[in-house]
Parts: C-alpha cells; sequence; structure tokens
C-alpha cells in the first residue's frame, strides 16, 4: 500500500496520478519556472509594491496568458492544465495569478468570446505573447458587489462612442496597453476595448496596499474618450456576459488558491520538524499534530473540489453557482490554512523570510474580490432556496 503523499506538496488523495501526461508536464514546466524565475524576485517585489516587469514577455513564452482559449495560436489546455497553471502561479504569490488571471480570464476570454474577428487578430496573439497588456473594467466605488448600479456611460455618436466615468480596483490597470471597459449605453451595457494611450484615459495606481503588494491595482478615468464604431465587443448582451468573465476568473481561483494554502503547510510541516522547544520537536506535540492533520484534511478536500470542478467544465455541465461554491470554499479554506501556518510558525510567521504571512495578507484580499465570500454563500443560498436575498 502507497503511503500518502506529503512532500514535495501536499497530495494525501493520490490526485496528481489521475493526471494525464500532458497535465503533469504543464504542471512541473510552471513549477519549475516560477521556482527559478519568479520566487527569487517576489519578497522585494511585495516590500517594494512593484510587479516584476521583466517576467512578462517570459510569462507569454511559457504559455500562461490565456492558456484554456483555442485559435490564433493560444494553448488550447484542457480545464485540469489550466487549474494547474494557476495553482503553480499562486503558489509563489496571489499577485502573480492575478495577473494572469486578469491577462487570460478577463481579457483575452471576453475578447475571444464578445469580439468581432479584426479584434481577435489584432489582440489575442500580442497578449498571449505579453506584448500587450490587459485590465478589466467593472468594479466602480459604489458599485462593489453591485456592477449593475454602474456609472460609467458611453454615449453612441455618428462616428463612434464616447465614454465617461470611472473604475476603481482594476488589476494591471497601470499597465495595460488595451482596457475592456463596461459602460452603459442606449442599449444596455456593453463591453469596450479602450487602448489606454486615448486621449481622456487615465490610470491613477492606488498605494498603501497592506495586501497583493506584488500587484498593480489602479483607478480608471474616463473624460470624454472617444472611440470609433469598431470599439464595442460586437457580441456584449448586457451584464451577464461581464459575470461571465468573472466566472472564468473565479474559476481560476478556486484552483489557484490551493497553491497559497499548500505553500504554507509545507512551510508549517518543514518548521516543525526543525524547531525544537521543550527538548522535543514542535511537530511532536499534540496540539501542532492536531492543527496540521486539520490542514492537510481541509486542502485536500479543496483539491477534490476544484478536481471535479474541472470536470464539470471541460464536459460543458458547469453552473456558476458551483464556481461560487469552490471559490468561496476554497478561499476561506486557504486563509484559515495560512493563519494556521502563521500560528504554528509563532513569532517567525510574521517575517517575509517565511512566505505564511505574504499568503495570509494576499489571500484577505481573495476573500474579497471577484465576489465577496458573502456574496458568493448568497449565490448559493439562492439556487437551494429559489430566493435572492442580494436583491
Amino acid at each position: 500500500m502507497n503511503r500518502p503523499t506529503i512532500a514535495p506538496y501536499l497530495d494525501f488523495f493520490g490526485i496528481h496520478s489521475l493526471l494525464t501526461s500532458e497535465q503533469k508536464g504543464v504542471e512541473s514546466t510552471v513549477r519549475d519556472f516560477v521556482t527559478r524565475e519568479v520566487s527569487p524576485l517576489i519578497r522585494l517585489a511585495y516590500r517594494e509594491e512593484t510587479f516584476p516587469h521583466d517576467l512578462i514577455p517570459k510569462l507569454g513564452a511559457l504559455g500562461v496568458f490565456g492558456s484554456m482559449l483555442t485559435g490564433y495560436g493560444l494553448p488550447g489546455m484542457d480545464a485540469i492544465a489550466y487549474g494547474l497553471v494557476m495553482k503553480e502561479l499562486e503558489r509563489c504569490d496571489s499577485g502573480l495569478r492575478s495577473f494572469a488571471s486578469v491577462q487570460g480570464a478577463l481579457v483575452m476570454y471576453p475578447i475571444h468570446a464578445f469580439g468581432s474577428e479584426a479584434q481577435k487578430q489584432a489582440w489575442l496573439p500580442r497578449l498571449a505573447k505579453g506584448e500587450a497588456i490587459g485590465c478589466f473594467g467593472l468594479t466602480e466605488s459604489e458599485g462593489g458587489s453591485d456592477p449593475g448600479a454602474m456609472k460609467t456611460t458611453a454615449r453612441e455618436e455618428n462616428d463612434g462612442w464616447v465614454l465617461n466615468g470611472s473604475k476603481m480596483w482594476i488589476t494591471n490597470g497601470g499597465l495595460a496597453d488595451i482596457a475592456v471597459v463596461w459602460a452603459k449605453t442606449n442599449h444596455g451595457i456593453r463591453g469596450f476595448l479602450v487602448p489606454t494611450a486615448t486621449p481622456g484615459f487615465r490610470a491613477v495606481k492606488m498605494h498603501g496596499k497592506l495586501s497583493l503588494r506584488a500587484s498593480v491595482t489602479s483607478e480608471l478615468y474616463l473624460d470624454d474618450v472617444r472611440l470609433d464604431k469598431g470599439a464595442v465587443l460586437p457580441k456584449s448582451e448586457g451584464l451577464k456576459s461581464a459575470l461571465s468573465c468573472l466566472s472564468q476568473a473565479r474559476y481560476g481561483i478556486a484552483w489557484g488558491v490551493l497553491g497559497a494554502a499548500e505553500a504554507c503547510f509545507d512551510q508549517a510541516v518543514k518548521y516543525v520538524d526543525e524547531r525544537v522547544v521543550f527538548g522535543k520537536k514542535l511537530g511532536g506535540f499534540q496540539l501542532v499534530q492536531r492543527k496540521l492533520a486539520l490542514l492537510a484534511s481541509r486542502i485536500t478536500q479543496g483539491q477534490l473540489l476544484a478536481l471535479r470542478l474541472a470536470q464539470l467544465k471541460e464536459a460543458g455541465m458547469l453552473h456558476p453557482s458551483q464556481i461560487s461554491m469552490a471559490k468561496q470554499a476554497n478561499v476561506e479554506m486557504a486563509l484559515e490554512t495560512a493563519r494556521t501556518a502563521r500560528d504554528i510558525l509563532g513569532a517567525n510567521g510574521i517575517m517575509d523570510e517565511y512566505p505564511v504571512m505574504r499568503h495570509l495578507c494576499n489571500l484577505e484580499t481573495v476573500f474579497t474580490y471577484e465576489g465577496t465570500n458573502d456574496i458568493h454563500l448568497l449565490v448559493v443560498g439562492k439556487e437551494i432556496t429559489g430566493i435572492a436575498a442580494f436583491e
């Protein structure tokens, strides 16, 4: 009988053995790249509140941008392989996964799903290679969990569109060459491709974050931004189109946070094997073993949940409420894992020599963005009762 795998990363139920050779190859390739190229930089990037910009072309060459999409030179990975990409990126840092998630799920996906052929040809290959960077402008300062309350408008004129409004909490906003902006028109909410060099467009970096510091977050301002007729995403239809993009991103989050949780667990296991108190290893105490056992159980449950989520997605049977359940459950699990690992490390847990506190702070944001924890619980609650408590 094979013993459950604990190292290098937790795989108590042997999920790795269920992966195809292609999926294993994706996992190891991304893991090796991140370990070699990104991990040595991430602590300083977090301290200085910067994103390691020089890595973007390398990430593009690796094929992590829009990796779940097909055509236009895109990898067309299956749902599990894409999930593994997100997990390996977030094992390093949530900001790294956020960058790739926005680029692929929130920028490339809407262009792929709702764009014209000209828009796809112009942007998808460049975004995939990291030659262009995108951002997703939906959230507004007064909108939050109610994106339908947006105030940004797009006025149609004879020769094109004029956009006015602002967006907030926009990942990659200050780095972007193109923004997917959602605005109200006389025909409902539509998506627009806005080159960030367009007069009247301005991105202002948000400073002072205590979380996701290795990620660029910005406010976007649109002051009489004039676009031609071809700027609108022709197949975008109301808020449901924007929300379908969020479903893609939330799927990636459900996988990604497993990487953060596994990294924290791995650090805790290593620490209790080295730390000696009262004359014996910290790992020999009952309370510590109880904490580790509970973490292992909860991470394993999250892994199995993500695997089933991928199977449903691959079969075309995935419902948005299932994505909400997985996002909520796995993020909450990952955050509690980081908190418990910080506790196990004691005072050392707050030092950035170890990754735990950085993951903990990052996950506080992941707990809130792409739908708050409570909103996702209410989405599941609506599915159970048939009553929308958030309306």
